[in-house]
């Protein structure tokens, strides 16, 4: 079963309720518009349906170009039964203040809505609510849902113009991202499998926890990487909650796992750190292919292991 495309009959499920970024990201992938989809009400909530058997694919943000990483997302698939990362979608964000009919800019001295999009709107809010408390909520449609029943904790509520138009709710203002152009990174998770073929395009995400806290540890997870010209495009750190000091490190690199250059990094990395994760090689969203320079390219590899070998015999 191919969980990326859509061949079977489960449904994919994302972060709900209807009308998210996120279910907009899971529309963009082959055969999801197709098949049936049901939110979940966080990441924890989301990856438990697909570890049960109850959905064939999640879909959940992991990075944000103005906030970095998504912190629930990146717990939630470090932890628990393995998962794999089968897609990436890019998603650009725009957001609206909404709210109940009757209510007006000095009504409103609450706004809820998701960390990330107060983040991204803290210009506007300054320059023309600089008094509104924020409220957090689990997603910017979940705010605006709350909107619709009684005895809500704010008046407002910052969510995309597709949520405006399914509930209704009457836009205050329109275009009030701080930063024009910002995206946000969403992944599809399923059950391990077949793996995505490489395009010449891909991304590899690791979870590695750092073996011991000395001088030097994190250094040694690095060098494997820098010594065979595997390029990292993130890195963060996220405590794992066994004790103070003890961190996970959540990597995307550039490469596939077939590319020979990522795998023996690979090996390099489990016999750093054993436990590490390995959660998905899948296509690039940008379609970007990496430069490798000659010493790093597949047949390199391949010509230093038959080298070695006709040393030995």
């Amino acid at each position: 079963m191919n969980t990326a495309t859509g061949t079977s009959t489960l449904p994919y499920t994302f972060l709900g309720p209807e009308g998210t970024f996120t279910e907009t990201a899971l529309l963009l992938v082959p055969g999801a518009a197709a098949a049936e989809r049901i939110p979940s009400t966080n990441a924890a909530d989301a990856l438990a349906k697909v570890r049960s058997g109850a959905a064939r694919a999640a879909m959940l943000p992991i990075e944000n170009s103005i906030e970095g990483g998504v912190p629930a997302t990146l717990d939630a698939i470090s932890n628990g039964v393995e998962l794999r990362i089968l897609h990436e979608v890019v998603v650009p964000v725009s957001f609206v203040l909404v709210a109940p009919a009757g209510v007006s800019l000095a009504d409103i001295t609450h706004v809820g809505t998701h960390p990330h999009a107060w983040a991204q709107t803290r210009n506007w809010f300054q320059a023309h609510l600089p008094n509104a408390a924020h409220v957090p909520a689990n997603s910017t449609a979940a705010a605006a849902h709350e909107l619709l029943g009684a005895g809500h904790a704010f008046q407002a509520a910052v969510c995309a113009p597709l949520v405006a138009e399914q509930t209704g709710l009457s836009i205050l203002a329109a275009g009030i991202e701080d930063n024009i152009g910002a995206v946000t990174r969403f992944v599809l998770i399923g059950q391990p499998g077949e793996l995505p073929e490489p395009t010449g395009a891909d991304k590899t995400t690791l979870a590695i926890p750092l073996p011991e806290d000395r001088p030097g540890a994190l250094m040694d997870i690095l060098e494997q990487f820098a010594g065979r010209g595997v390029n990292l495009n993130r890195i963060e750190s996220r405590p794992t909650g066994q004790f103070l000091g003890h961190y996970i490190f959540s990597v995307d690199v550039d490469g596939h796992i077939r590319d020979a250059r990522v795998a023996d990094a690979l090996r390099g990395l489990h016999r750093v750190s054993p436990q590490m994760r390995f959660l998905g090689s899948y296509p690039r969203a940008d379609h970007q292919p990496p430069l490798i320079r000659a010493h790093n390219a597949d047949g390199a590899f391949d010509d230093a292991a038959a080298w070695v070998e006709s040393l030995l015999g």
